[in-house]
């Protein structure tokens, strides 16, 4: 039980990554809040996880007023708020940076960062009432390398890591840690719109190629990320602020 009497926020929890955290975290005995701006997704998760101390919010992270009630609703349910999960986002399309369209552009930014600092920024003031916590965000190998016809995505998850660190900063005298997660592929259909722009004529061997560039020859699992974000919403983590965690299967060794 690491996450005993913890409350948790996790955005993009409707599927993937999300939603195999919240399982793991309601696991280890955190209260969690999942919030998803897709309403069927989240009313079927309801129903998964009937009898569990969890609530359940449709929001739209790039809508201040509705990540507010997001805070305020989990405090209210729950009492407090310990950890934030800034996991929502958005795949994109394949594009090279030339023909990139504007409007996608500005919607991918939307969503990763002006959505993940708005969580932090209305989530803090809970997070310092409760005497301090987690913050987690779901950044990506593009973070932390090109990606070639991603620019947008890539832009995005690069200024996840700054916006991590500079909040790593200012949140340490408080108590609240501040961390990314940059995972490579993993078996989500996120995922599979990257294999079907790889190989648009067979998926199949655009999951071969990316496959074969990672030296444990798999993709991730979400249970692989959410025991991440595990360690790095419990206690066990006290001492790692702003800092940067591969989960790639050596895809970056190479």
């Amino acid at each position: 039980m690491r996450l005993k009497d913890k409350v948790a926020i996790i955005t993009g929890a409707g599927r993937g990554i999300g939603l195999a955290t919240a399982k793991l975290f309601l696991q280890e005995g955190a209260k969690v809040t999942l919030a998803d701006m897709d309403p069927g997704a989240l009313r079927e998760v309801e129903r998964t996880l009937e009898g569990l101390p969890a609530a359940f919010v449709c929001a739209n992270i790039s809508d201040t007023d509705q990540v507010k009630s997001l805070v305020d609703k989990t405090v209210e349910a729950f009492g407090r708020l310990d950890i934030v999960f800034c996991n929502a986002g958005i795949g994109g399309k394949n594009h090279y940076f030339w023909d990139y369209p504007e409007d996608e552009f500005e919607i991918m930014l939307d969503v990763h960062v002006k959505g993940s600092w708005l969580t932090m920024k209305h989530a803090m003031p809970a997070l310092i009432k409760s005497g301090g916590g987690s913050i987690i965000i779901t950044s990506s190998l593009a973070g932390l390398i090109g990606m070639p016809k991603g620019i947008a995505y890539s832009a995005a998850k690069h200024a996840l890591v700054g916006v991590a660190k500079s909040a790593a900063v200012e949140a340490a005298r408080y108590g609240v840690r501040v961390n990314t997660i940059h995972p490579g592929p993993v078996e989500t259909d996120m995922v599979r719109m990257l294999e079907a722009g790889i190989s648009p004529k067979d998926p199949e061997m655009g999951k071969d190629r990316l496959e074969k560039m990672i030296p444990m020859r798999r993709y991730a699992t979400v249970e692989d990320v959410a025991n991440l974000a595990l360690f790095l919403a419990s206690d066990d983590s006290s001492y790692i602020t702003g800092s940067e965690h591969r989960i790639d299967g050596g895809r970056l060794a190479t």
